[in-house]
Parts: C-alpha cells; sequence; structure tokens
C-alpha cells in the first residue's frame, strides 16, 4: 500500500531537496497539533524562568558587583547588559536540548511516531527536518519572549538588533539541536541524558561566557570553553544586543556555530536511517 501511495506522491521524480521540503511541510499538522497539547506545560520553563533568571542575576547579583573597575572588566557595559545576552543564548541551548532529548528517544522507543511516519511516503531527512522545524519553532517564541523582557529593561539597542539577535539564537538553538538529535537516536534508554547533561550542559552554561569572561577561568578551561558552541554563541548574542558588532568576529562566531549545525545535521540523518531503515 506505501508502495503504490509512493508511485502515485506528485513528489516523486522531483529533486531530493525539493521533496525532502515537500514532506516536511505535510508533517506541519502533526508538530502544531503537538504544540496546541503541551504548550502550557513548557509556560514556566520556557517563559519565566529565564525572566526569572536575568532579575536573580542582572538585578539582584548585579547590584553587588557593578563599580566602575568591574564595568571596564565586562567591556564598559553594566552587569545586566552583560549577563542579559548570555542568558539568553544559554535559554536557547536548554530549550533545543530539552526538545532534541526525551522527545525524540520518545518518538523511537515509547510512542514510535517516527516508525509510524517511515511508514508511509515519509522519508527520513523530511521527519528529521520536520521536527527540527518544530524546535526551531519552540526556539522562535521562547526567545522573542525573552528578548521582549530584555527590550523592558532597556538592554536592546534597537528593533533591527533584537530580530538579528532573535535568528542568532534560532541558529544557537539549532547548533545544539542537530547532533542531540544524533545522540539521541543513538541511545536505546534514557540513562545517557544523564551523562549529557551533567558533563555538556552544566558546564557550558556555567562555564561558556554567559556570567564572567572566559578570559578568568584557568588557561585549559579557557581554550576549552572556545571550544563549545555556546560560548560564540553568547559572543554573537551580546554584540547584537548592545549594538558593539564586530563583523569579522561575528561572521567567525556564525560560520563555528553553522558548521555545528550542519555536521550535527548530517549525524542525524545518519543516526536516524541506522535505526528506522537498515
Amino acid at each position: 500500500m506505501a508502495t503504490e501511495t509512493l508511485r502515485h506522491d506528485p513528489a516523486v521524480g522531483q529533486s531530493p531537496l525539493r521533496t525532502t521540503l515537500q514532506l516536511a511541510w505535510r508533517q506541519l499538522d502533526y508538530w502544531a497539533t503537538v504544540y496546541r497539547r503541551t504548550w502550557k506545560g513548557s509556560v514556566v520553563s520556557s517563559f519565566l524562568l529565564p525572566v526569572l533568571y536575568l532579575t536573580a542575576m542582572g538585578v539582584g547579583l548585579g547590584s553587588f558587583i557593578d563599580s566602575p573597575g568591574a564595568e571596564q572588566s565586562l567591556g564598559g557595559i553594566s552587569y545586566l547588559a552583560y549577563v542579559a545576552p548570555g542568558l539568553l543564548a544559554a535559554t536557547a541551548m536548554q530549550t533545543a536540548i530539552g526538545e532534541s532529548t526525551y522527545p525524540v528517544l520518545g518518538n523511537f522507543k515509547w510512542t514510535k511516531v517516527y516508525l509510524s511516519m517511515v511508514a508511509t511516503p515519509l522519508v527520513v531527512p523530511s521527519v528529521v527536518l520536520a521536527h527540527l522545524a518544530y524546535v526551531a519553532f519552540r526556539l522562535a517564541t521562547t526567545c522573542a519572549v525573552f528578548l521582549v523582557v530584555l527590550a523592558l529593561f532597556g538592554l536592546v539597542s534597537g528593533p533591527g538588533a533584537g530580530l538579528a539577535a532573535l535568528g542568532v539564537a534560532v541558529v544557537i538553538g539549532l547548533a545544539h539541536a542537530t547532533p542531540v538529535f544524533a545522540y539521541a537516536a543513538s541511545l536505546t534508554d534514557e540513562h545517557g541524558f544523564a551523562v549529557l547533561f551533567r558533563l555538556g550542559v552544566m558546564p557550558m552554561f556555567l562555564f561558556s561566557g554567559a556570567f564572567f569572561p572566559v578570559s578568568q577561568l584557568p588557561q585549559v578551561f579557557e581554550w576549552l570553553a572556545y571550544v563549545t558552541p555556546l560560548y560564540h554563541g553568547v559572543e554573537l548574542s551580546r554584540m547584537f544586543t548592545t549594538g558593539e558588532v564586530v563583523w569579522g568576529a561575528a561572521a567567525l562566531h556564525l560560520a563555528y556555530l553553522l558548521a555545528w549545525l550542519v555536521g550535527g545535521w548530517w549525524l542525524a540523518l545518519r543516526a536516524f536511517s541506522k535505526r528506522l531503515v537498515d
């Protein structure tokens, strides 16, 4: 039956890219339904917690840190202006990884949604692309709310800067989501996520320049911070929110994030294909 449907599918005979895009688009209803049924459970973690972090770290702790000497070490800006884009980037990372761990493994192991999808004319790249598009939507909505809060605090240099920071946040999230998609697809149970959160997410959150310059770390940990995609996302977010963009450095940061995104996409396709097709 699936073969007969595929034979008469209008996507057949087109380029692989166009076919993938069309088949991914056909999954829109499914992911829209998922969001309508689950969005209430993500309100606190996606919208309220980042605001509480910003208030506690930027306003509360910042009142003790801010001084002429401290602002000099932070590039001449207040601690609130320094930490806000770091929290934006960290929120993008945490949202993306949250959407790429248990939901991905669950679609293989518990709900078997992916297995149902590939039993139809849908192909593995379209399944991965559609789910990543949903992750991008979650990133855009969550980070947009966060940026509105930053704007109310006077921490966004202008509308253009806000839109650029939002685009950067989505790229940051996807740069983390695609390799985690691959990792989740390779697991047989959820215990592997404990390693990811303890040795990956938490150290990046604390030591990637969101709360203090990484130059203050011991040299070996400083260089480890430079390797993480979150560090580059934090630097890029800070450039756009403050309006002090160094375009050459910004291009390098963006290229590094895109390298993680593309490399993770390739790994995710391999992991999904191995589990769903091979």
